[in-house]
């Protein structure tokens, strides 16, 4: 069945057709909602529960873009939400923020490691560290969609990366397996 006939099936609540969509997505949004979680739990979480809601609003989805990018928005969007229920950002003057970059030397550091850094980032930390830098969003866009200010977004992306930078130094330093 074509990706076309498995949304208009699932329109009309089709298990099956949804079930298909699931199978053929759940992978690549589960690995989304990693980034935007404390843990695979809370992960696994995210993911039923952005199902849940595409399957709920499939009739707003227009064939404009493609599913995947509608599943994607909406994926974030669920992460997000927890977090904004929960106020973990700290909302910072704008007139605050340093905007100077942190240069952060990566080179002979395990992408795992790298990976688990950014877990580890304090919440609100990470969920600006991962739209700005690894989904290319604005800080804008971030502010609009997390609620808060693009001062706040700014800094809680500096604050990032300034961890990141002492974390990544402490691990070039000593041996690899103590850092961890």
């Amino acid at each position: 069945m074509s990706l076309e006939q498995l949304i208009i099936n699932c329109k009309k609540n089709d298990a099956q057709a949804q079930s298909q969509i699931y199978k053929l997505f759940s992978s690549q949004l589960f690995s989304l909602c990693l980034k935007y979680s404390k843990n695979y739990a809370e992960a696994q979480d995210n993911l039923q529960d952005a199902f849940v809601t595409i399957f709920k609003k499939i009739d707003q989805f227009n064939h404009k873009g493609s599913l995947e990018g509608w599943m994607k928005r909406i994926t974030i969007n669920t992460a997000l939400q927890r977090y904004r229920e929960s106020s973990v950002f700290e909302l910072v003057n704008e007139d605050q923020i340093k905007d100077a970059p942190v240069e952060i030397d990566d080179e002979d550091v395990d992408l795992d490691f790298l990976l688990s850094i950014i877990q580890e980032l304090p919440d609100r930390y990470r969920l600006v560290f991962n739209l700005y830098v690894l989904d290319d969003y604005s800080h804008k866009e971030i502010a609009s969609m997390m609620k808060i200010t693009t001062g706040t977004s700014k800094s809680n992306l500096a604050r990032a990366r300034m961890i990141l930078k002492e974390r990544i130094e402490l691990y070039k330093s000593q041996d690899h397996s103590q850092v961890l």
